[in-house]
């Protein structure tokens, strides 16, 4: 079948519709889209990717490497190479080719989590508007093991399981919370505008997204969310996201594993520590001492003792 032409209505000239060399697959199986339940009420969703379809056989790992070779010319289609091309990138930081690919999520979360979140702003947002709408009846709790104690090294975690009586006081406190609910509806049934009744909500309310990135961005969010560092809410969706995408870029994701998520940077005073086989940074900063000493520990090295 020959190609398609339509003539351009600017009289700028022809447009041409040229037909696929091979048969075309549909990377989401057809299907409208995927879901990932997290926790009691959440979920991720994959409604879209682009690109949508590919070479039968091939999938959306086929557009980095098509944009890749742009610059480093047209090379061997072979899919082993295919696959070396695409870890290089991955190794040595190449990232406009996996811009080529893009993911749409619908994602049901906590307010805390959505706060999180947002604060990655490399990808479109549409919210759930609780000025238009009446917020819905979901409240997050976490389960027992999730019920720890402020962390003692980092600001920002929790460490080990709290008491059963501190447990028990939080899941009260948690559920007088969203019993606000039952109120929030009875304002806004008198008549409160829904844009003021909803400010005495709690943030484990959840709420609900439109979220569009590209994978380069979506591999950095990965690294940052999956990191142990990382709260265990979130995590949970970043893990979610991960199993949903990983069949669409399988390559890709497969050097993100390798070289991102398995790999440890280091930094110009831990080389040189590793160098002259010292133990201790060239440095009196403890966050960097104990960073450091994790590394070791992660690469096997003793602990504590020069390496010579």
């Amino acid at each position: 079948m020959g190609a398609t032409t339509m003539t351009d209505p600017a009289g700028a000239g022809e447009i041409r519709d040229t037909p696929a060399e091979t048969r075309l697959v549909d990377l989401m199986g057809g299907a409208a889209r995927r879901e990932a339940r997290v926790h009691e009420h959440g979920l991720v969703a994959l409604l879209d990717v682009m690109p949508r379809l590919a070479p039968e056989g091939q999938t959306a790992d086929a557009a980095i490497v098509q944009a890749a070779r742009v610059s480093y010319g047209a090379g061997t289609k072979k899919v082993s190479e295919d696959r070396g091309l695409i870890r290089y990138l991955m190794r040595h930081r190449h990232t406009t080719p996996f811009e080529m690919v893009e993911f749409k999520f619908h994602v049901a979360l906590p307010i805390f989590v959505a706060r999180q979140w947002i604060r990655h702003r490399t990808a479109n947002v549409n919210e759930y508007s609780g000025r238009y709408s009446i917020m819905p009846d979901r409240f997050y709790t976490p389960d027992r093991e999730e019920v720890r104690a402020q962390s003692v090294v980092n600001r920002q975690g929790r460490d080990e399981p709290i008491d059963d009586e501190t447990a028990g006081r939080f899941a009260a406190y948690l559920e007088r919370a969203a019993s606000l609910h039952g109120e929030y509806l009875e304002l806004t049934e008198r008549g409160l505008a829904r844009e003021l009744a909803r400010i005495g909500l709690p943030q484990s309310l959840y709420t609900e997204w439109y979220w569009k990135i590209d994978l380069h961005n979506l591999l950095h969010f990965l690294s940052l969310r999956l990191d142990a560092h990382a709260q265990r809410e979130i995590r949970d969706y970043a893990e979610a996201i991960l199993r949903l995408v990983e069949p669409i870029a399988p390559v890709t994701i497969e050097a993100f594993r390798d070289y991102r998520l398995g790999g440890i940077s280091l930094t110009r005073l831990e080389v040189e520590a590793l160098r002259e086989g010292r133990a201790e940074l060239d440095t009196a900063n403890r966050r960097e001492q104990s960073e450091w000493r994790a590394k070791r520990a992660a690469l096997g090295l003793d602990r504590g003792e020069p390496t010579d």
